[in-house]
């Protein structure tokens, strides 16, 4: 399926598609200087990065805080904050990154793109407890290491939202050996052998 016919199927506005031409334009202007994505992925950025990260918003259920960790070159989370500007304008999107001139590209991406975004120019343990209703995250680490992410950040009814490849069951089985949680995998739309984990009630075992 191509990109067209997948905004389609997952509903993006004309308006919300013209500020995702705006953050193309921008993410191809800073590639080259810090290497946001690879360069081989840039010329799939649509399926690859902009699509694989509108279906993580479209699993999400509305909420009101957001944040999304390690959020590198605005996968997933700038995208959602294009996608709340006209959805769900009320929530508020906080995205994690530790490298300052990552920080600098999300805050001139989000600018660009006429969205409102707070952007966190910190290590994610350092940042003071969000307690937000939902948590994202991709290709940051194994899913044991987000767990204590989201048991840190993640409100006690929030929902976690984590993308993974075709090694998901085993990050399962071996998150299982030292967390309690409720894990609901959605077979993705860009990568049949991939998931998003949605994910509930994260304890420590």
């Amino acid at each position: 399926m191509n990109s067209e016919n997948l905004l389609s199927k997952l509903n993006v506005s004309r308006e919300t598609i013209q500020r995702l031409e705006i953050f193309e334009q921008v993410i191809r202007k800073w590639n080259p200087k810090i290497n946001l994505v690879s360069r081989l992925s840039l010329d799939e950025l649509w399926t690859r990065h902009i699509i694989d990260s509108i279906q993580v918003y479209r699993i999400a259920t509305q909420a009101k805080t957001w944040a999304d960790l390690g959020s590198g070159g605005g996968f997933p989370g700038l995208m959602v904050a294009i996608l709340a500007a006209e959805e769900s304008p009320e929530t508020k999107v906080t995205l994690i990154e530790s490298d300052q001139r990552k920080s600098v590209f999300l805050r001139t991406a989000a600018r660009e793109c006429g969205v409102k975004v707070q952007v966190l120019s910190q290590r994610i343990e350092h940042v003071e407890p969000l307690g937000v209703q939902i948590l994202s995250a991709r290709a940051l680490a194994d899913l044991n290491s987000l767990l204590g992410f989201s048991s840190r950040h993640l409100d006690t009814d929030g929902i976690a939202l984590f993308p993974k490849g075709v090694t998901w069951k085993k990050e399962l089985e071996e998150a299982r050996r030292h967390w309690r949680f409720d894990a609901e995998p959605i077979t993705s739309l860009t990568e049949p052998d991939a998931v998003i984990l949605k994910i509930r009630g994260v304890a420590r075992v």
